[in-house]
């Protein structure tokens, strides 16, 4: 598994880390069961989420298991930011938050994507 706990400012973010998989859906989707397990231990409302897709293509194949995915956690998300979605894969990601109601930003750099997930905008 790739992705691992990470902590910054002082607040514990889940690094979930599905970069450079390129056109590798297994792969995604072996990472993104194990990163499920993860969050289910974890008290609802609580998980800060730091997302990297970058080099990773995210195909109308995974769009329903990240969908399904994000159903079973959602509820135990607090906040989500997400790294490497640029162009049509930005609007794929919008409609991804529509669909599962999980609201997601998006950010080019990692350094600004922790600070706007340790820092009370709720």
């Amino acid at each position: 598994m790739k992705s691992k706990w990470m902590e910054y400012n002082g607040k514990r973010i889940l690094y979930q880390d599905y970069s450079n998989f390129f056109f590798n859906e297994e792969a995604v989707k072996r990472e993104l069961a194990e990163v499920q397990a993860i969050v289910l231990n974890e008290p609802e409302n609580s998980v800060l989420v730091l997302s990297n897709l970058s080099n990773t293509e995210v195909t109308l194949n995974l769009m329903p298991i990240f969908n399904e995915a994000s159903r079973v956690t959602k509820s135990h998300f607090n906040k989500t930011a997400v790294l490497g979605v640029t162009g049509v894969k930005l609007t794929l990601g919008y409609l991804l938050s529509k669909l599962t109601g999980q609201p997601l930003m998006y950010f080019n750099n990692e350094i600004e994507a922790k600070e706007w997930l340790t820092k009370s905008h709720n």
